[in-house]
């Protein structure tokens, strides 16, 4: 592109950042989309505005080459934003590129092979991290966010706040979560987060590359071949509540999905039987058959 394109392009993606923002995209979908079409510029060497119906079709063909369906499905949406709330025009294109309908069924570790894993992590703060994020359900960025003032001990709740959609919920806090988590605070006594991250700026939190490494490093040594994702430790929650009889209803509200339908799935999995909620949550995390890296009594944390 010429100095002039440049500019052009330059004051379209700060139009498409500003109108993301207007219409009150989530800071990761402002994030993805600027991403997409950084890309699509890039491949091209052109004004964004300017691109044909033979263009994107060029574009989507070489995407799929190289990289996933995900984000061939956050390019399409990023790009109709584009059109429709940047420059004005008809997305007329949609159907240029559609993602094949795949559902996959996740691995579901046993409560055995999630005690194996959380035993073998060879650091308290992940072996905490891993417990934290299977008993309570969590996605990622939920546990890592964590802080000090989401816990509330007299109600054993834990406070879960702009989560996914930018909603908040409320998730029983088990007792053993509790008191591993006291018995980690202890050990670095941060002010906000229970689990802050090692870099010098003070407000930051635990760095998922390295909740991800650690979980690769002991799931490697471990007598199964299942694929594991710190997600997966949310779905073996799901599995398991739904095989002590927690209801549908009430693991939606934990899980916070929007959707009962998105929590139905869960039960291609296990079989159902209604009984109490906090009772089984606490019976979940009591289940397990942990060896800490470090010795300590709970009892004197409190």
């Amino acid at each position: 592109m010429n100095s002039s394109d440049q500019k052009i392009t330059q004051h379209l993606y700060q139009q498409h950042i500003t109108n993301l923002k207007l219409q009150g995209k989530r800071p990761k979908t402002i994030d993805s989309y600027a991403r997409s079409l950084r890309r699509l510029t890039v491949f091209f060497d052109r004004r964004p505005d300017e691109l044909t119906t033979d263009d994107l079709k060029c574009y989507f063909a070489s995407l799929i080459e190289t990289h996933s369906w995900s984000t061939v499905k956050v390019d399409r949406n990023a790009f109709q934003f584009f059109f429709r709330y940047v420059i004005n025009r008809p997305w007329e294109w949609l159907s240029i590129v559609k993602p094949p309908q795949v559902r996959t069924l996740p691995d579901i570790l046993t409560p055995a092979e999630i005690s194996m894993i959380i035993s073998h992590t060879k650091q308290l703060r992940y072996q905490t991290f891993f417990l934290t994020l299977y008993s309570l359900g969590l996605r990622l960025g939920e546990g890592r966010y964590l802080a000090i003032g989401d816990i509330d001990k007299a109600l054993m709740q834990v406070h879960i706040r702009n989560a996914k959609g930018g909603k908040d919920r409320y998730i029983t806090l088990p007792q053993r979560t509790l008191d591993a988590m006291r018995v980690y605070w202890a050990t670095h006594r941060h002010q906000k987060w229970i689990f802050p991250g090692k870099s010098i700026t003070p407000d930051a939190v635990i760095d998922s590359s390295g909740i991800q490494k650690a979980l690769r490093a002991v799931v490697k040594d471990c007598p199964f071949t299942k694929r594991v994702s710190p997600h997966t430790l949310r779905h073996c929650y799901a599995t398991h509540l739904l095989e002590l009889g927690v209801d549908l209803r009430s693991l939606q509200s934990l899980l916070g999905h929007k959707s009962l339908n998105t929590t139905a799935r869960y039960t291609q999995l296990t079989d159902i039987r209604i009984k109490d909620t906090g009772d089984k949550i606490d019976q979940l995390a009591n289940s397990l058959s942990i060896e800490w890296e470090v010795s300590h009594d709970f009892g004197k944390h409190y």
